[in-house]
């Protein structure tokens, strides 16, 4: 496939210029959260920051992302429904970040978002067949396009929220999702797509060196909700196409950790006779934790994994020596990552067999003391 230089330039030119103005806007929101009084405060089980942090990074990250899609991209009726429903869940989160919304609230208003991009065209009608024995190899939804996209949109968008437990895991995953997606965009010659995930993954980069660990903000119910909606409707928009390159696991491999999840934790609730849409301390990033690995080492884990999962997606509309290519990146990833957490953990059970030897020294008995000298 001959590559088109002015596509890829102008993908290149929504990603910086998301990344400037996310990155410009952040430490401005960071002063707005606290003058509205937009902290998160530690205390419950599941949160795992010991200070107050501002919350509302996700409006710096609307900022970078709205302005480059405006700019570089082409404003179709489908991306007028993705941006009109991203202002709905942006209001949703700000209002929630500042004074916290029931969950019932918010779920409204999400299906409320979703809804108005199911209006401007962004609809599930044809799906390939799972089923590789059927002689069919597309299904229509016909009649069930609009509750399939509205479930599909809210369970992502809820998705994102969810795995938005960790310093710098939602916007680093979205990230990687992001990615993976414009890539694919690229490969099936969808150009506009590609440069509104350009502009998606920009912002999220940029917000990036604030919010790794340790933050200095938080990217909130709003910056959660932004990425998990425009995710939902640009994956409906670039990769539920009536494409032979596209399979029908796809978009779920592009989605997988956070879909797992959200999946895993509504069973889980259910199991225990609990609320399903209550927080609790059960997600995947606190059950690494709870195995002794640090914030940075869950994050770096979880990032391998969506990266893998998003070279599989990829592998998937390519062949040849692209396969090959993307396969062994995926394996070169894992390998620094493993490394990474490796070398970090000898270097803390170091810090801390040398922490527990000088706290000895510290509390040795004044007449032992004598003795040695």
């Amino acid at each position: 496939m001959p590559i088109d230089m002015n596509l890829i330039t102008k993908v290149l030119t929504s990603l910086v210029a998301a990344l400037v103005m996310s990155f410009a806007a952040t430490p401005v929101v960071k002063s707005f959260a606290q003058k509205v009084g937009a902290i998160d405060h530690p205390g419950e089980e599941r949160r795992v920051h010991s200070q107050p942090i501002p919350r509302l990074g996700g409006l710096a990250m609307f900022l970078g992302f709205l302005l480059s899609v405006v700019m570089f991209a082409n404003i179709t009726k489908q991306i007028q429904g993705v941006l009109l429903g991203s202002v709905v869940v942006v209001i949703v989160g700000v209002i929630d970040d500042i004074v916290p919304l029931r969950a019932w609230i918010k779920l409204i208003a999400q299906v409320i978002a979703a809804l108005i991009a199911v209006m401007h065209g962004v609809k599930i009608e044809i799906l390939s067949n799972p089923n590789f024995l059927s002689g069919e190899m597309y299904i229509s939804l016909g009649f069930l396009s609009v509750p399939v996209t509205v479930i599909w949109i809210v369970a992502i968008t809820n998705s994102v929220n969810l795995i938005d437990g960790l310093d710098g895991l939602a916007v680093g995953v979205s990230a990687i999702s992001s990615a993976t997606m414009l890539v694919i965009a690229l490969l099936v010659a969808e150009g506009n797509v590609a440069i509104i995930l350009a502009a998606l993954a920009g912002a999220c980069i940029g917000f990036m060196p604030y919010n790794t660990n340790p933050a200095k903000i938080f990217a909130g119910d709003t910056g959660a909700l932004l990425l998990g909606y425009v995710l939902a409707t640009m994956s409906i928009v670039g990769l539920f196409k009536f494409y032979a390159i596209i399979s029908f696991a796809v978009p779920f491999l592009v989605l997988a950790l956070p879909l797992f999840d959200t999946i895993f934790a509504f069973f889980r609730r259910l199991l225990k006779g609990r609320n399903p849409m209550s927080p609790d301390r059960g997600h995947v990033h606190h059950r690494l934790m709870d195995m002794g690995l640090t914030q940075k080492q869950a994050v770096a884990i979880l990032y391998c994994i969506s990266t893998v999962l998003g070279l599989s997606a990829v592998v998937l509309t390519t062949s040849g020596e692209i396969k090959a290519m993307l396969l062994v990146l995926a394996f070169v990833v894992a390998a620094v990552i493993g490394a990474f957490i490796m070398k970090t953990t000898q270097k803390e059970r170091k810090n801390s067999c040398e922490e527990k030897t000088s706290f000895q020294a510290d509390e040795e008995p004044e007449d032992e003391r004598d003795l040695k000298q």
